[in-house]
């Protein structure tokens, strides 16, 4: 039996323009640096350099909650297992465990995608750096990024493009190797977003 909140793998939907597309927000989580954004608009929240423990915790939930509120479908970047030894990392792992129920406790449906999927997708390499990252924006997308978010950014925004890849409503034509990484992601039911 499926639930709203169940993850698991799904094929892709086939490419369509039946109705409106879904609003899907992607958030590439930081302590420092979160980046978020859609298919129209990206942004970055970053916490004072003083904020630290619960009250940068309390600040990031306010923020990132402003953005996810009113969405369909949000795509969060998973962990990044080849930093499991950076500071900060049980904080970032509660950050990352306050969203999801956030989102869970709203009933907006999420997906999470690991971080090699998501640079197989956007940047055709699944160890694309964030160089690599934003030139794809450029090229295939039509997006560029600059400025102090520039790189969590761009990273909202490619989270927010393979959530549309995966509804069906792609935002740029990508070879079907790329397509391939939605194979790789927890995704939710998908008649839950589309029936929001």
């Amino acid at each position: 039996m499926s639930t709203l909140f169940d993850l698991a793998t799904e094929a892709p939907a086939t490419a369509t323009t039946a109705g409106p597309r879904p609003l899907v927000i992607g958030g590439d989580l930081s302590l420092r640096c979160t980046g978020i954004g859609s298919a129209e608009w990206t942004d970055y929240i970053k916490p004072k350099a003083a904020l630290r423990g619960h009250p940068r915790l309390a600040y990031l939930m306010q923020e990132i909650g402003s953005f996810l509120k009113s969405a369909d479908l949000v795509v969060l970047e998973g962990p990044s297992f080849g930093h499991a030894g950076q500071g900060g990392h049980e904080e970032l792992a509660g950050l990352r465990v306050m969203v999801q129920h956030w989102l869970w406790r709203r009933e907006i449906p999420y997906a999470i995608v690991p971080p090699s999927s998501l640079k197989l997708y956007f940047a055709g390499y699944g160890k694309a750096s964030k160089a690599q990252m934003r030139a794809a924006a450029d090229q295939l997308f039509g997006r560029t990024f600059e400025g102090p978010g520039a790189n969590d950014e761009c990273d909202g925004f490619a989270l927010a493009a393979i959530g549309c890849e995966w509804l069906g409503f792609p935002l740029a034509e990508v070879t079907e190797a790329q397509r391939e990484a939605l194979a790789g992601c927890q995704w939710p039911d998908r008649e839950a977003v589309t029936t929001r």
